[in-house]
């Protein structure tokens, strides 16, 4: 029953219970027996206020459950990236520094090679880190943040390494030791360093040895 039917139950009693009081009024069985009659048609009221805290316990969960964004505000899927970013022990303003370069933050984005999504994942490497939806943010933020984290792990945690393997892979950088003389790789280790020193509030220069 909605909230403007148990109103209209209330105002319904009152007008009985001064219908019955008044003069010529109808009293004694009969007002009892429409009391009871009008009392046991309100009784669904009850459901409506056992039902009525469900919805904001929802909401309440939900918002246990979301992650505040650790970057500035104003960042496209700020708290997604983070969430992301700490499932994976990783810097969230790195991962968004690394999105922002492959994608600008578009999840339609896609390379003449055939990456897509907001990390730019390869159809293979998606299907490695079980992306089945490289164009849906919080599957490609996952498994973007999944195998950025597996670089720095095969790199010790050197993060220039690590940059440099997820945009030319790790064979590359394992081959070089260190950032591949390519000028597209080198060109990313950079941008991706420096917008992540921005999205941390310390924009610098960000030099790194190719060797």
């Amino acid at each position: 029953m909605s909230v403007e039917a148990v109103v209209a139950r209330v105002e319904q009693l009152q007008l009985l219970v001064s219908a019955a009081a008044a003069p010529g009024g109808n009293g004694g069985q009969d007002f009892a027996s429409q009391l009871t009659a009008a009392t046991s048609a309100a009784l669904p009221a009850a459901s409506v206020a056992t039902a009525a805290p469900a919805p904001a316990a929802t909401v309440a969960t939900a918002g246990a459950a979301a992650t505040p964004s650790a970057l500035p505000p104003g960042v496209p899927y700020g708290a997604e990236i983070t969430a992301a970013a700490q499932r994976h022990g990783i810097d969230p303003a790195l991962l968004a520094g690394l999105v922002r370069q492959e994608s600008n933050f578009d999840p339609t984005a896609g390379s003449p090679a055939g990456a897509r999504g907001l990390t730019q994942l390869m159809p293979g490497t998606a299907a490695g880190l079980g992306v089945t939806d490289v164009t849906d943010p919080q599957q490609s933020l996952e498994g973007g943040a999944k195998y950025l984290k597996q670089q720095l792990d095969a790199f010790g945690g050197d993060v220039t390494k690590a940059l440099a393997a997820y945009n030319a892979g790790p064979g590359a950088v394992q081959r070089f030791g260190g950032v591949p003389p390519y000028a597209e790789t080198q060109s990313y280790v950079q941008k991706v360093q420096a917008f992540a020193a921005a999205y941390r509030g310390t924009p610098t220069s960000l030099p790194y040895s190719t060797v």
